[in-house]
């Protein structure tokens, strides 16, 4: 028996393009997406009829037949169909929690490869009827007899027919997304100068991956479509300046502009041991070494999206390393001020003592390592495929530049994802070391 972890190699990744939704993904689903993103992935790495150990994936916002999503999408693409498909959903942290899981698989020697995948569309959101209203459509369902279905309707009201609308508020306090960040831009003092300035520059560095071409490998055309439509290249500061506040319309800082819209679309990433990737003549771009997931009270007034902080606390212990050790960070930007505040969070000393336990605070990181081709507030945000997102970035810049590389996703439910991922020089170092 080998007790020794194998390391786990991410091969790289593909998506197709993000889309705001009820836009130019109005018409697809989850499904759709996902399968065609997996055959994205398949035509990159000439996967045709590849046998792949896991796929490991779903969505946050699905319907119920798509119970068996990530099985469903596996089927329908062009990889074997002994391939087994398994759903997982963690909110936005979906993606990266299942390249996680898979990682921990092929580490262990229980798989050599696996595609972590997420796929989100609030377009096709499920639209559901009242309790009172289902419960008669069971009865009817289940009626022997004309007269018993005409029973189930007894006491029948027109307000019955009044869908419940789709929400992703959080179910035990009510609130949106948004207005948790609210209050946690308002508990750190984060301006409204500073969150636009953050925005106008994701997009300006999303507009120049583009101009550039380094985005032309890990997107690929769906519907008709080429690129994220949530870009904005003509973006200004003065633009964003005159958007009014969205979640808080009296003392309020967030806006549309420096918050993520509601997003259509889907990702996946390819890991696998080295062995196998040898064996199919595939180049590792980096290894994922160290990860974490982390969970708040934010019931009781924490802040919902600051559960990242203690995650990357906790993972660079494991790592032995210091915030500052990174030549890359790749912090989701679900808005500017979680962003911002996740950095002041960081850099405060009473936080870092109460909250993570140390003497000191983790420090400042340099801003300009930080999302460098920009991220979720010009691309989008799917929810359940933005890690995959992530990890396709940083796995190409690492095999371009080298270095190690920092992965922060908030999510909803208070919790956060953390990862480190190591060119194959830097591990191969630390290796040594």
């Amino acid at each position: 028996m080998n007790n020794t972890l194998r390391r786990v190699a991410v091969i790289g990744g593909s998506r197709i393009p993000f889309c705001r939704s009820n836009t130019l993904y109005a018409d697809s689903s989850n499904l759709e997406m996902l399968t065609a993103t997996l055959n994205g992935l398949v035509d990159k790495f000439d996967l045709k009829g590849a046998l792949i150990d896991d796929a490991v994936g779903g969505a946050v916002v699905s319907h119920s037949r798509d119970w068996n999503l990530a099985r469903e999408a596996v089927l329908g693409s062009k990889l074997s169909p002994s391939t087994p498909g398994t759903t997982l959903v963690q909110a936005c942290g979906t993606s990266l929690q299942a390249a996680i899981m898979i990682g921990a698989k092929i580490a262990t020697g229980a798989s050599e490869s696996g595609i972590a995948m997420g796929s989100d569309t609030t377009s096709d959101a499920p639209i559901v009827v009242k309790p009172k209203l289902a419960h008669r459509l069971v009865e009817v369902q289940t009626a022997r007899s004309t007269m018993d279905k005409i029973k189930a309707f007894k006491g029948f009201s027109p307000g019955e027919l009044v869908p419940v609308p789709p929400s992703t508020s959080e179910p035990r306090t009510g609130l949106s997304m948004g207005q948790h960040t609210e209050l946690m831009a308002q508990e750190w003092k984060i301006s409204r100068e500073d969150q636009d300035r953050l925005a106008f520059e994701s997009h300006k560095k999303a507009a120049e991956a583009y101009r550039s071409g380094y985005m032309d490998d890990l997107v690929v055309p769906f519907a008709g479509v080429f690129r994220d439509n949530n870009l904005r290249e003509d973006v200004s500061l003065e633009k964003l300046a005159t958007l009014k506040p969205a979640f808080d319309k009296e003392r309020g800082t967030l806006t549309a502009g420096n918050s993520t819209p509601l997003t259509d679309g889907a990702a996946a990433v390819l890991l696998a041991s080295e062995e196998w990737a040898a064996s199919r003549g595939l180049p590792v771009q980096a290894y994922l070494t160290y990860s974490q997931t982390s969970a708040l009270a934010f019931v009781e007034g924490e802040g919902l999206l600051m559960a990242p902080t203690i995650a990357v606390s906790k993972m660079l212990d494991r790592a032995v390393l210091k915030l500052q050790d990174f030549d890359f960070y790749e912090i989701h930007e679900a808005f500017a001020a979680q962003v911002l505040a996740t950095l002041k969070a960081f850099e405060d000393p009473d936080y870092c003592k109460k909250k993570l336990g140390r003497d000191m605070p983790l420090g400042s990181i340099d801003r300009a390592k930080m999302n460098v081709k920009g991220s979720s507030l010009a691309y989008g945000h799917p929810f359940a495929a933005t890690g995959a997102r992530i990890i396709a970035n940083l796995a190409k810049l690492l095999s371009q530049h080298g270095g190690r590389g920092l992965i922060s996703v908030c999510t909803a439910g208070g919790m956060g994802v953390s990862a480190i991922l190591e060119s194959a020089k830097a591990a191969e170092m630390r290796a040594a070391a």
